[in-house]
């Protein structure tokens, strides 16, 4: 799989069924020069994460092959689940790995609205980088009101979508694509049981921030009556304070953009906070995969200067602590060595 890498992130909406996701997946790798990295079913949810990576072409024809499977296999108007959901194919994200920009990830998108459009007569509207409309670049505003509100949401020209018709189909729903930078969403665990310690570190970490209160504990409104904020020491990131397990509390984030906000920074922040409370970081965590740049960006970080790939790989393990939960095998969690690049 040399040249252009790209991965592709569809969400399904089914996730107690294998058979629906093994014969979406098995569609999906009818495709030549197309490789599974992950199959992510969650019961409570009812949806399906599956990661592919491939040339841009190829994983185009994928993604396409696999919705018209679950369109035909996924009924939405009996589909219940805690993740809020629009469509049978929920979102199908298209992100750069190698060799690709994200105005080539910004063309796959859009050639998958048309193609599925075309092949399966559905509506599909354009988020993330590959927005026409500022109130669609971000997914949850799409999403809002979730799958059934769509009924009257297609029925209103300003959410007429991109490709394919406006009148509701209840049993496909609608669904959303787009380009976006890879996400990685990744954890560090502290040695302490109180999560107010590991939502106290997320709140000055994050992009958002917290919440301005006055010395009563009131929030403060602006004059335009929105509550104030103070933001958060980074950059495209999202965090909050979780439990890892009964007696461990962890800071859980996702980096929207690694190359602004990379792991070793929100690594080194949280020892810094954590240490104020006499705390310090047990380990880190990464759900899913990790591109290989961002591993030796930090690898580069903690080693002090730059080295093999190997040598960077390993000090990158080492500093963010990422085998104290079990072996990190570089082969299923970084992306490019998954896909055999």
């Amino acid at each position: 799989m040399e040249g252009k890498l790209v991965e592709c992130v569809p969400n399904f909406s089914e996730g107690k069924d294998e058979g629906v996701i093994n014969a979406i997946t098995s569609a999906m790798l009818t495709v030549n020069d197309v490789r599974l990295l992950d199959v992510d079913m969650g019961a409570d949810f009812n949806r399906t994460v599956v990661t592919i990576v491939g040339s841009p072409e190829a994983v185009l024809e994928s993604a396409l092959r696999g919705t018209g499977v679950a369109l035909e296999s996924i009924d939405m108007a009996t589909h219940k689940g805690e993740h809020a959901r629009m469509g049978a194919v929920d979102v199908v994200p298209f992100i750069p790995v190698s060799n690709v920009t994200m105005e080539e990830c910004i063309k796959l998108a859009e050639k998958y609205g048309t193609e599925a459009a075309r092949r399966f007569n559905l509506s599909v509207y354009l988020y993330a980088k590959a927005a026409r409309r500022d109130e669609r670049i971000n997914l949850p505003d799409i999403r809002r009101g979730e799958y059934e509100s769509f009924g009257e949401k297609l029925s209103d020209s300003n959410w007429s979508p991109e490709y394919g018709p406006t009148k509701f189909n209840p049993k496909s729903g609608v669904t959303a694509t787009g380009a976006r930078s890879i996400l990685i969403a990744y954890n560090v665990n502290l040695d302490t049981d109180q999560k107010s310690v590991t939502n106290k570190i997320a709140g000055k970490l994050r992009t958002s921030g917290v919440l301005k209160k006055d010395e009563n504990g009131e929030k403060i409104l602006g004059e335009d009556g929105k509550v104030e904020r103070i933001p958060g020491r980074f950059e495209y990131l999202q965090g909050a304070g979780w439990m890892y397990d009964e007696s461990t509390a962890q800071v859980s984030m996702n980096l929207l953009d690694y190359t602004i906000t990379g792991l070793h920074q929100v690594t080194d922040a949280i020892r810094e906070l954590a240490s104020e409370t006499d705390n310090c970081t047990t380990a880190g965590e990464l759900v899913g995969l990790v591109p290989l740049q961002a591993i030796l960006d930090s690898g580069r970080h903690y080693l002090g200067h730059d080295d093999e790939e190997s040598v960077l790989i390993q000090n990158a393990i080492q500093g963010l602590q990422l085998d104290q939960l079990g072996d990190f095998i570089i082969e299923q969690r970084i992306i490019e060595y998954a896909a055999g690049v």
